[in-house]
C-alpha cells in the first residue's frame, strides 16, 4: 500500500519524506488555506515546492465546477510538473472531465466519492485514483472502511487500473484496516503514518536493552 499525506506544510512533508516511506502527496484548497497560501500565483508555486520535495504523485485540485473550468484549471496545474495528478470533484461534470484527462494523459484523481456507484463511475472514466472519504463516513455513523471493501470487490471483478485511495484516514487503525482490505493508497496526517511505529512492549523492550547494555559497560 502507498502512503500519501494530506498536507500543505512543506515541514510535515519533509519529515514524512525523511522517513523513507512517502509515496505521494495530497492536497485541497482548504489544507492550502490552512497553510495561508493564497492567490493563484502563490498556489502553483506551493505545488512546484511539493513537488520538489517528494518523488511520487502530488493531487493538486480544481477549484471551477463546469467543464470548460475544470479543463482549463487541470491543464495549467497538469503542466506545473509531471508529478501533478488533476483533483477533480465526483459530479457529473468532473466525471467528464475525467474523461476529458485521461483521454489526453493526464493522471487524476476522483475527490469527495462516498458510495460504491461513484467509484464505479470514475472508474469508468479511467480516472487513475477514486478517493473514498472514510473519516467523514464514519464522522455521520457509517462504516467508512466498508465502503473501501465494496470498491474493492467491484475493482477486483472487473480488472479496473483505477487505484483506490483511502482519504481523510484520521488514525492510524484506519491505515491498518485499510491495508488489509486492500487499498492501493492511503492518505492522511503525518500522526497516522508515525502512530505505526508506536508500541509500549517496544518501548519497555529497548528500555530494558538499554539498562542491560549500561551494565555489561560496568
Amino acid at each position: 500500500m502507498k502512503f500519501f499525506i494530506d498536507t500543505a506544510d512543506l515541514n510535515q512533508i519533509k519529515e514524512a519524506q525523511a522517513l523513507g516511506v512517502l509515496d505521494g502527496v495530497t492536497t485541497n484548497p482548504s489544507l492550502m488555506a490552512k497553510e495561508g497560501v493564497t492567490g493563484k500565483k502563490n498556489i502553483l508555486n506551493h505545488y512546484q515546492s511539493i513537488c520538489s520535495i517528494v518523488d511520487g504523485d502530488v493531487s493538486a485540485e480544481v477549484i471551477g465546477t463546469t467543464f470548460d473550468q475544470m479543463i482549463q484549471e487541470g491543464e495549467e496545474l497538469a503542466a506545473l510538473h509531471p508529478q501533478i495528478v488533476v483533483k477533480i470533484p465526483m459530479i457529473k461534470e468532473g466525471i467528464k472531465a475525467i474523461k476529458y484527462f485521461t483521454d489526453k494523459g493526464i493522471k487524476t484523481n476522483c475527490t469527495l466519492v462516498f458510495s460504491c456507484g461513484q467509484a464505479l463511475l470514475a472508474a469508468k472514466a479511467g480516472a487513475t485514483y477514486v478517493s473514498p472519504f472514510i473519516g467523514r463516513l464514519d464522522d455521520v455513523s457509517t462504516d467508512g472502511l466498508v465502503l473501501i471493501d465494496e470498491i474493492r470487490k467491484v475493482y477486483d471483478n472487473y480488472g479496473f487500473e483505477t487505484q483506490i485511495l483511502a482519504a481523510s484516514v484520521r488514525h492510524t487503525m484506519h491505515v491498518v484496516n485499510c491495508a488489509k482490505i486492500g487499498a492501493d493508497v492511503m492518505t492522511g496526517p503525518l500522526s497516522a503514518i508515525e502512530g505505526l511505529l508506536k508500541h509500549p512492549l517496544t518501548d519497555n523492550g529497548l528500555k530494558k536493552f538499554l539498562e542491560d547494555a549500561k551494565k555489561m559497560q560496568v
